[in-house]
């Protein structure tokens, strides 16, 4: 009897693992695909897009297609159940049955650290595509309107990379408008010291960004945690507080109550713990891949720090669930093993017209080696890097590096 793989999730982990999985097995097994978006989203794009430089037409694409031409289901609906004795799912269009089952189901913002977030005028965040699109809308007031500006990460946050990334491309847009000169722009962050980035940090990482703000007359506030969002006003609990006519700040995720409220399977903050085959540490039958994984820093600081956890290391996770999925399937030892921290550091961040690429044998401490490369190659390797990443998910081109 063909085993049913049914996946939570369609954007990079739930992407690559069904597809995966099809390839795996050589279409031997039926693959499902249920997601809340009809859209697959390259969300490390979205920190061009409150500037104009993408549309969201430029960085999504619709999936079923792409599941379609592969021979795997596609269902447009929301989970509300899982059912992980009877091995179903209760969606919004019906119920699903599995013999496997693959969490992909990313993350939720949780403004709960951040009193006022949501009231406050002024105040973005750019983590999903519809808070990019807000944020752009923000961007375009703030133009005819122009004053402080400042962005930020706040504790418990782990996509440090995407506020850098936004404060540099911030940075270059204040030039173009010709505002640089008569606006300031400081960035605040969790982080113990420049260039953490929630991975612990690289040789020459810190004096490599003091360097950047020192050079962009940017100004930086580390180690702190954000009190509250008030009208124009960032208080900190330092007890200062910073004026802003705009302000960009990036949040802690949370994960998806569908997977929280299922006993036994997530963790306080609502990601399931997984072994280093990503298979749930309480049922076997359960997987999870990217952000929906939970990963508990190597490190305890006064101020709470999140490990990053999208881009790159989903893929990875999604190819290692996949080729395990496969082999329970086929009665084979589990071939697959890859414990977070020891997945390579490979970012790009972009800097507007220039930028810094991030490579590491791990993760996470310790390690054999780290760098960070400057320079405006950066850029152009990541405009490449989305084009071919687009392209390859748009036609389940997933063994593809």
């Amino acid at each position: 009897m063909r085993k049913k793989v049914l996946v939570l999730g369609g954007n990079f982990g739930g992407l690559h693992v069904a597809l995966g999985v099809r390839h795996e097995l050589e279409g031997d097994v039926d693959v499902t695909v249920v997601s809340e978006s009809d859209r697959f989203l390259f969300t490390p794009s979205l920190i061009w897009l409150p500037f104009g430089k993408r549309r969201p037409a430029d960085i999504t694409f619709a999936l079923a297609p792409t599941f379609a031409m592969h021979g795997i289901g596609f269902v447009h609906a929301t989970a509300l159940v899982i059912d992980a004795g009877a091995r179903v799912v209760h969606t919004t269009k019906g119920v699903h049955p599995y013999d496997y089952l693959v969490i992909a189901t990313g993350y939720r913002n949780s403004f709960d650290v951040l009193p006022g977030f949501g009231e406050a005028d002024g105040a973005h965040t750019i983590t999903t595509l519809a808070d990019a699109v807000r944020a752009g809308e923000g961007w375009r007031g703030f133009l005819d309107d122009p004053g402080p500006v400042v962005i930020g990460a706040t504790q418990g946050a782990g996509c440090f990379g995407a506020a850098y990334e936004f404060l540099f491309n911030t940075s270059y847009q204040l030039k173009k408008a010709g505002l640089r000169g008569r606006v300031p722009l400081t960035y605040v962050t969790a982080e113990p010291f420049l260039g953490h980035f929630g991975i612990g940090g690289l040789p020459g990482g810190e004096k490599l960004l003091k360097l950047f703000l020192k050079k962009e007359g940017i100004e930086a506030i580390t180690g702190v945690a954000m009190d509250e969002i008030a009208p124009g006003k960032l208080r900190l609990a330092d007890g200062s507080s910073l004026p802003f006519a705009y302000a960009m700040i990036v949040p802690p995720f949370t994960g998806q109550d569908v997977v929280r409220t299922v006993p036994g399977l997530a963790d306080e903050a609502g990601f399931v713990p997984v072994r280093d085959t990503y298979q749930s540490r309480g049922f076997p039958d359960i997987y999870a891949v990217g952000v929906a994984a939970a990963v508990k820093a190597p490190w305890t600081s006064a101020i709470p720090v999140g490990v990053p956890k999208t881009g790159f290391p989903t893929e990875v996770q999604a190819r290692v669930a996949a080729a395990n999925i496969a082999a329970q399937i086929r009665g084979d030892e589990p071939p697959a093993h890859k414990e977070f921290g020891a997945i390579p550091a490979v970012c790009v961040m972009d800097a507007g017209n220039n930028g810094v690429m991030i490579l590491a044998d791990r993760m996470l401490p310790p390690r054999r080696f780290g760098v960070m490369v400057p320079g405006p190659q950066a850029h152009a390797a990541k405009i490449m890097f989305e084009k071919y990443f687009l392209w390859k998910a748009r036609y389940g081109y997933v063994r593809l590096p």
